[in-house]
């Protein structure tokens, strides 16, 4: 749904858009399209960039859920402190 007083810079997102994409008749585009095929798309040139990630992620949270269920520890807490009585 578009603005009821228009936009107040002028600026359109869609007309960028359209101004910007490729011409029906690019020469050059054929030799253009090697940049956003095959191993040099988005996907292809990050996914390798944290390789260790996700096996990180899961450990340290197995690692948390372990400790927060498992590793109490019973020494601590309101009623076990030696008061001093006089």
């Amino acid at each position: 749904m578009p603005p009821r007083y228009g936009r107040l810079t002028g600026f359109d997102a869609k007309k960028l858009v359209a101004a910007t994409g490729f011409p029906a008749n690019d020469p050059w585009r054929r030799r253009e399209e090697w940049r956003i095929k095959g191993p040099f798309t988005r996907w292809n040139r990050w996914k390798g960039s944290l390789p260790g990630l996700g096996t990180a992620t899961v450990a340290f949270t197995v690692y948390c859920v372990y400790e927060y269920f498992f590793m109490h520890d019973k020494s601590h807490g309101a009623g076990s402190h030696h008061e001093i009585q006089l």
